[in-house]
């Protein structure tokens, strides 16, 4: 198996090399698939009857990890800190990147309720999305609205309980005795109760004292503190947001939460443990199970962050095949005529937050007549798209002419530093020039690179004789949204009409 830092690389890294924070995390098998190290297979596919396949490997948890070895990589900032040092600084904005790319995705949850208009639902989502000053939708947006009312009420009643304490107690006032008590009092000095409750007249007796650190207002406080923490990293990451009624009550609710575990604390309340069983309050009441639901909820995220976070290059990739979607389903002639069922992952297994068959939309264009195909991790992949090392495609086909098919190949490297865009518009061309000595069914010489902004959106298009590919660097959010996406329209537009009457 060879290490390759770029799906389009000719050559795998040097032997004893390090992955970096430049590198996709690529290797290229040939023969039998690779058991070992942890992995996921983007594409394979028989090639002169050799099976040929390109994996992904995961984004380390700490800076370094060995099979395959990973060098200075940005770490997750752990919950609850402010970044100080720069490679905290650098593990931050990775952080606020993957949630925004993931906002973008989970927007398709809320389009699927309206099977009917999905494609239409979601467009309008990521236009909104395109205003950095409506910052996105969370969890953390949703728990404050709902919560705050809640955490009022249980702050007005907050349950305790009277537990039993011993302690030397005036004897007018003393109501209970237990047996160590009277043990106690049978040692002292003295014929009567008086003379061995001493100059001081107390003896040891059983008292009751309000006592609030129970399971429930544990629970409370874990939640409180937690909600707070999550609640600081959503506003840091949308610093444009300050005048958005998003922003104003997210704010208010770390305010309040923050607020609640002061008051938590004072009454000697300690945190509850994430694995606790829940009592009979948690359950019943219902504010009360409120708190502990969304606690869970929030244990649940950040729990999937880990997976999240490995696997972020899956996760970019979905995007990316939504943008091409939505770019298509824009053109004024496109009539989506098939859709393959889309299976939503509550939670995302391997950063794939939904599965669908393949392809999981057709478009036919009524001016050109033609049908498109919208492949994503095809299989098998087919020889022209293996010998590329594309696990995205767009399929072409003019059902009134006796043309051969038409593949568009599509690239989306993901790293955690910014990819040069104009050399691998070269490399990429490279490439597609390669695979046209190939033998196929098929027809690919044009592609698209699809890569994370990080900062700032550009596009490059590369041609040479008949080759073209073109490379955007595109966000999840803002500008970079904005201007990657008009990109990825206008090569679809171009594409897609190509050769047309």
């Amino acid at each position: 198996m060879r290490y390759l830092s770029r799906p389009w690389s000719p050559r795998a890294l040097e032997e004893g090399a390090s992955f970096g924070p430049r590198d996709c995390l690529l290797g290229a098998f040939e023969g039998s698939r690779p058991v070992k190290p942890a992995h996921v297979t983007l594409s394979s596919g028989s090639v002169r009857g050799t099976e040929m396949g390109t994996i992904l490997f995961p984004y380390p948890k700490r800076d370094h990890a060995e099979s395959p070895p990973r060098r200075e990589f940005p770490v997750r900032p752990k919950r609850g800190q402010e970044p100080a040092t720069e490679a905290e600084q650098a593990g931050a904005l990775a952080l606020r990147h993957m949630n925004e790319v993931i906002a973008r995705i989970q927007e398709l949850e809320e389009a699927l309720e309206d099977p009917a208009k999905v494609w239409s639902r979601l467009r309008d989502a990521w236009r909104a999305a395109e205003d950095e000053e409506k910052p996105r939708m969370a969890e953390i947006v949703r728990q404050s609205r709902r919560m705050q009312p809640v955490l009022q009420d249980l702050t007005k009643r907050i349950r305790r309980v009277l537990r039993r304490h011993r302690e030397l107690t005036p004897l007018d006032r003393v109501q209970e005795m237990d047996r160590a008590s009277m043990v106690w009092l049978s040692r002292q000095p003295g014929r009567s109760i008086a003379e061995r409750a001493g100059s001081s007249q107390r003896i040891l007796a059983t008292v009751r004292r309000e006592n609030f650190d129970t399971l429930e207002n544990r629970v409370l406080l874990s939640y409180a503190k937690l909600a707070s923490e999550v609640a600081r990293e959503w506003l840091r990451e949308h610093p444009s947001a300050v005048a958005s009624d998003r922003f104003k009550a997210v704010d208010a609710f770390r305010k309040s939460t923050r607020t609640l575990v002061r008051f938590l604390r004072d009454l000697s309340v300690s945190e509850a443990q994430a694995s606790i069983t829940p009592n009979y309050v948690l359950m019943q009441d219902r504010s009360y199970n409120e708190v502990y639901e969304n606690w869970k909820k929030l244990l649940e995220r950040q729990k999937a962050e880990d997976d999240l976070w490995a696997w972020q290059a899956e996760t970019w990739t979905d995007f990316s095949v939504l943008a091409i979607i939505l770019a298509i389903d824009e053109l004024e002639d496109a009539e989506l005529v098939a859709q393959s069922p889309v299976d939503w992952h509550y939670e995302a297994v391997c950063g794939k937050w939904f599965s669908q068959d393949r392809p999981i939309a057709v478009f036919w264009l009524r001016d050109t007549n033609r049908v498109v195909e919208i492949l994503s991790r095809p299989e098998p992949a087919g020889t022209l798209l293996t010998v590329a090392r594309a696990h995205v495609a767009l399929r072409i086909t003019d059902p009134n002419r006796t043309d051969l098919p038409r593949r568009v190949a599509v690239w989306t490297p993901h790293a955690m530093e910014r990819i040069d865009v104009a050399q691998s518009a070269q490399d990429g061309v490279s490439l597609l020039q390669q695979v046209q000595s190939l033998a196929s069914h098929e027809i690919m010489r044009d592609g698209l690179i699809m890569t994370p902004a990080r900062g700032r959106a550009e596009a490059i298009e590369e041609r040479r004789g008949s080759v073209r590919l073109k490379a955007i660097a595109l966000g999840p959010s803002g500008n970079e949204l904005a201007q990657g996406f008009s990109e990825v329209r206008a090569f679809v537009r171009s594409e897609i009409y190509t050769g047309a009457a």
